[in-house]
């Protein structure tokens, strides 16, 4: 299954939209890979990517909700954080040297977790960020 920005994905914030794009992009590239048969070889870079993403993306959505009062920013952030540390977590269980198809299901698995976070809960900071 390919991941795409789709309308109902989109937030309206460009930034926002724009880093969504690279992260269905280096998913995507993982996914093509291992339907090749050759997701194993992408892994160490999928990960390192996942890792600095996540770091660098929810900076930048907490920053935009700390400037504008957010309302839900709390639970935003929380969510980052306990995102962050599952992400860390479940990494640290996969082998660097020739990971298992289970690897990258658990892998595969969380992004979906952050693709529904996508859906709900930044398309209600995109509404209050276009409202204010």
């Amino acid at each position: 299954m390919k991941y795409e920005l789709t309308k109902d994905l989109e937030t309206g914030n460009a930034m926002i939209d724009r880093e969504h794009r690279e992260l269905f992009n280096a998913i995507n590239k993982l996914l093509d890979a291992c339907s090749k048969g050759q997701g194993r070889d992408l892994m160490k870079h999928a990960i390192q990517f996942l890792l600095d993403y996540v770091d660098k993306h929810f900076s930048h959505e907490e920053k935009l909700q700390q400037d504008s009062k957010y309302p839900n920013m709390a639970a935003h952030k929380a969510f980052h954080e306990k995102y962050k540390n599952d992400l860390k977590t479940i990494v640290s269980q996969i082998p660097v040297e020739n990971p298992s198809i289970s690897d990258l299901g658990k892998l595969n698995g969380h992004i979906s977790v952050l693709i529904t976070h996508i859906k709900i809960e930044d398309k209600k900071l995109s509404a209050f960020l276009n409202n204010n």
